[in-house]
């Protein structure tokens, strides 16, 4: 995973290309989502949603030193994406970005739910998540966050359209 840093550095040159957002989402994605299709990308696939869905203080210590170093960077290069955006607002669309990928790597019921049409955790399905994914982060936040983000209340007149 030390790609990552390496992808969306190289990304971030580009911050004034029209597809830049998708950019992001794919260096952020691809790394994972090729180990995910390897032999051992299962046990990567189980350890990261174990060590965020079920923490204990020695997973906060390795997702803060191994982790954190590239949700930072990728949160700063969306950052150049979302001019205007608070980093709270976009550690938000990063958390939201992190889960569905999350899901997708290491989740079954996607056979059973389409009735075995889908494959779990299939590489060809990387696309439609990327999509997804891009799609949330462009909707418009402003409404949103008044009715759902406590916090936008209070500071309302920093946030744009």
């Amino acid at each position: 995973m030390r790609l990552r840093p390496t992808l969306l550095a190289a990304v971030r040159m580009r911050s004034a290309d029209a597809d830049y957002l998708e950019q992001v989402v794919a260096a952020f994605l691809g790394p994972v989502l090729r180990l995910r299709a390897s032999p051992e990308g299962q046990w990567y696939a189980l350890l990261m949603t174990r060590g965020l869905t079920e923490p204990m203080k020695e997973t906060d210590q390795i997702l803060r030193q191994y982790f954190d170093p590239m949700a930072n960077a990728c949160i700063d290069a969306l950052m150049d994406a979302f001019a205007g955006r608070t980093r709270a607002q976009v550690a938000w669309a990063y958390q939201f970005m992190l889960g569905a990928m999350l899901h997708h790597i290491s989740d079954e019921r996607v056979q059973r739910l389409s009735n075995g049409s889908n494959t779990p955790n299939d590489p060809a399905a990387a696309p439609l998540l990327a999509a997804f994914i891009t799609g949330g982060m462009r909707r418009p936040w402003r409404h949103l966050l008044r009715r759902f983000y406590p916090c936008a209340r209070a500071s309302q007149s920093r946030l744009r359209e």
